[in-house]
């Protein structure tokens, strides 16, 4: 079904680690760490600054790849991944793309359940990659079947 999407990348977003959306989210997960939101903590840190929490990814602008789109109901979070080479830096602007690294189905009681493999990539200016989250949607076989019409 996605099969022709399988190694389609969205064009860069440029986003912005911006202090304010860090504390909110900080707060929103309920981590008062003071390496997110303490500025004189993050300066006496190993990193000399403060750091977005490890799932902080979540909120930013990885583009969309073009003629891709999922229902907005229907679908199953059925896996979630982070990998950091280093720390996201409150402060820094990068740049993240997402792309379809795969797509395979299984067969179970409830019919055929598609399983699309999604990349989440975050680099800075340089090339240099900080993250990448890796996300795996089930689509239902109901999903499947209004997906083909």
């Amino acid at each position: 079904m996605f099969h022709s999407y399988i190694g389609r990348r969205s064009t860069p977003i440029k986003n912005s680690v911006e202090r304010g959306a860090v504390k909110k989210f900080a707060e929103a997960i309920g981590d008062p760490h003071p390496i997110y939101v303490d500025e004189e903590a993050g300066e006496r840190s190993r990193y000399g600054g403060n750091i977005a929490p490890p799932t902080f990814p979540r909120l930013l602008d990885f583009g969309t790849v073009e003629g891709f789109h999922l229902p907005n109901v229907g679908l199953i979070h059925g896996e979630q991944s982070f990998r950091f080479e280093r720390p996201l830096m409150v402060g820094e602007s990068i740049q993240c793309y997402t792309e379809i690294k795969d797509y395979y189905e299984r067969n179970g009681t409830g019919g055929t359940m598609g399983f699309l493999v999604i990349e989440d990539v975050g680099e800075d200016f340089h090339g240099e990659r900080i993250f990448t989250s890796q996300a795996i949607i089930i689509i239902t076989e109901a999903v499947r079947k209004r997906l083909s019409k």
